[in-house]
């Protein structure tokens, strides 16, 4: 079953907008653009009778259905569905963490277990740089190539921040890999963080 959870507040919500439908038995369908992507998005839509997918797995609330595509499924576990109230009215939010984390393990092809690297542990400390990295190619002997964006590149800083917190990470938790090189132009330095 999809790790999905459903707010009272926003079972209640839904429930007065799927009673203004037109139709009988609506529902809402909940599915992931691109997942296991940086541009995942999640979303809910509408699912009158007839619409849902035959793949789609069944969650019944008190109130009404919900469809969940089944290719989103493992990559909503641990999500929140939730309405909040304040001055402006309310907002329903989905906070869906794993969402944009590929599902991956030791079985995994190798650039597929490095891009997680990147993505869950490397980028979310770059982020507060306005940076990133990104993986373009294994080369013969485990040598992983990376490319910086965003502040990284141009930055006087991205050495150590190679040597020191990537290469490291990546050499600990992949066993085949056995160094990291750049090949980020570090002329440019528009958006340097350093």
């Amino acid at each position: 079953m999809a790790g999905i959870h459903f707010s009272d507040t926003a079972q209640s919500y839904l429930a007065e907008l799927l009673s203004k439908q037109d139709a009988e038995g609506v529902g809402i369908r909940v599915f992931i653009t691109q997942p296991g992507t940086p541009y995942a998005e999640t979303c809910i839509a509408y699912c009158k009778p007839g619409e849902e997918k035959p793949e789609d797995e069944l969650l019944v609330l008190d109130a009404f259905n919900v469809w969940i595509d089944a290719i989103s499924i493992p990559f909503l576990d641990d999500a929140v569905v939730d309405y909040a109230t304040d001055r402006m009215g309310g907002q329903l939010t989905i906070k869906a963490p794993n969402a944009k984390v590929p599902m991956v393990n030791e079985d995994s092809p190798l650039n597929e277990r490095i891009n997680y690297l990147l993505q869950t542990e490397i980028n979310p400390g770059l982020a507060s740089h306005g940076g990133e990295v990104k993986l373009i190619d294994v080369v013969e002997g485990g040598v992983a190539i990376l490319q910086f964006g965003g502040g990284c590149q141009g930055c006087g800083m991205v050495d150590v921040t190679l040597k020191e917190g990537i290469e490291k990470t990546l050499v600990a938790r992949i066993p085949e890999i056995t160094a990291v090189r750049d090949v980020t132009d570090h002329t440019v330095k528009e958006n340097a963080y350093y």
